[in-house]
């Protein structure tokens, strides 16, 4: 228990950036980075799912805030070297490619006509169809995909504001105040949209935010601060939100996994939970895993625990994809594991390439996409 509660506590402090230095992310990289324990050997393969490669395409190096966006039957995807690009995901082939000439920070959004992403020196690049429209400095680093709806362009902060860009413009057309935490979170957070509300991950709260003029609609907290220093009282949303109908659902960093009805503003279910990726979920699971790969489906109605599985424990899990009867995850290794939504079982198992996998895969059509940590983007479909 002592050593799973420092693995915990090593991967938390990896996390973690301080607003006005990096000392404490530092030292947490090389907590994070010692820890040698073997993961858990694999089972003999039983493929219940037939699945075959249908395309394979290159871009350069990942990292997990770049995540990949799905408009349509296009993918939109980045490399952490400034590389953008659209793909169909039928085909594999390119719509467009760009080079923004700088290294990139959070990325992508895209509405299938605009794409928006963030370089690590915190310009906003907005481009339509290939092309670069224009680029805005930000006043804080930027880890948060930008979410890119109703002909604007929103972008969510390392400390939590939120700035409204016109996209055709760049014009600002507001920007709501930063939040006073101590710490804040190197990694994704939460920033989307219902109907016609922004919502936002603030302090471990979901927030409904009028977009038209940044006011405050509502808030339901997921989960609360608590200990007696600043690491211990951080709380943050992570990225990773799943949503069904009107229900929000997503992990609160190392401390709960719960839902939230974004029709009435309503907490739905929260239980306590620890974890640094997000989750994923439909109608009738929402599934994660734990920093030591231990996953967990919960009922999405109630968030009772359905089932736990240890078959991937220590394999440095991706945030997953729930797809039909599977809950998909890739690993360190490179190896995509499609786990049933029932029960935990295994249905399938392939590899990619050794170099490992960050990113959450998506589905795009009918096809599910793979970006791996060294570029290579993999196009999967059921035979």
């Amino acid at each position: 228990m002592k050593q799973q509660q420092a693995y915990s506590a090593a991967a938390a402090a990896a996390k973690v950036l301080t607003v006005s230095a990096v000392a404490l992310a530092i030292a947490g990289c090389s907590l994070f980075s010692s820890d040698k324990r073997k993961p858990v050997e694999l089972e003999p393969n039983v493929a219940l799912i037939s699945v075959q490669q249908a395309w394979t395409q290159r871009i350069g190096k990942s990292n997990p805030t770049l995540v990949m966006n799905v408009s349509g039957k296009v993918v939109t995807l980045a490399s952490a070297d400034g590389q953008v690009a659209a793909i169909n995901a039928d085909t594999g082939a390119d719509l467009w490619r760009l080079n923004v000439g700088q290294k990139l920070s959070a990325g992508v959004g895209s509405d299938g006509q605009w794409a928006a992403v963030v370089t690590e020196d915190g310009n906003l690049v907005a481009i339509n169809q290939g092309k670069e429209m224009w680029r805005k400095r930000l006043p804080a680093r930027v880890y948060t995909a930008p979410l890119v709806a109703g002909q604007r362009i929103f972008v969510q902060s390392a400390d939590r504001s939120v700035q409204a860009f016109d996209a055709a413009s760049g014009q600002s057309l507001w920007a709501q105040a930063k939040t006073t935490e101590a710490l804040v979170l190197r990694q994704s957070g939460v920033l989307t949209a219902y109907q016609d509300t922004l919502v936002a991950g603030v302090s471990g709260r979901f927030v409904g935010i009028d977009p038209n003029t940044g006011a405050l609609r509502w808030e339901v907290p997921i989960a609360s601060p608590r200990g007696t220093n600043d690491v211990e009282r951080l709380v943050e949303l992570v990225g990773g939100v799943s949503r069904e109908g009107s229900v929000l659902c997503t992990r609160a960093y190392q401390m709960a996994v719960g839902c939230i009805d974004a029709a009435t503003a309503q907490l739905s279910w929260t239980v306590r939970a620890e974890g640094i990726n997000g989750i994923s979920g439909d109608a009738e699971v929402v599934a994660g895993a734990d920093g030591n790969g231990v996953i967990t489906a919960w009922a999405h109605e109630g968030g009772s625990v359905v089932w736990t599985s240890n078959r991937l424990r220590y394999r440095k899990l991706s945030q997953p994809l729930v797809l039909g009867r599977s809950v998909i995850f890739g690993d360190s290794s490179g190896t995509v594991h499609m786990l049933s939504k029932k029960d935990g079982s295994p249905l399938n198992r392939f590899s990619t390439n050794s170099s490992g996998i960050s990113v959450a895969p998506v589905l795009a059509g009918n096809t599910m996409v793979v970006q791996t940590n060294d570029g290579a983007v993999y196009g999967f479909r059921p035979e």
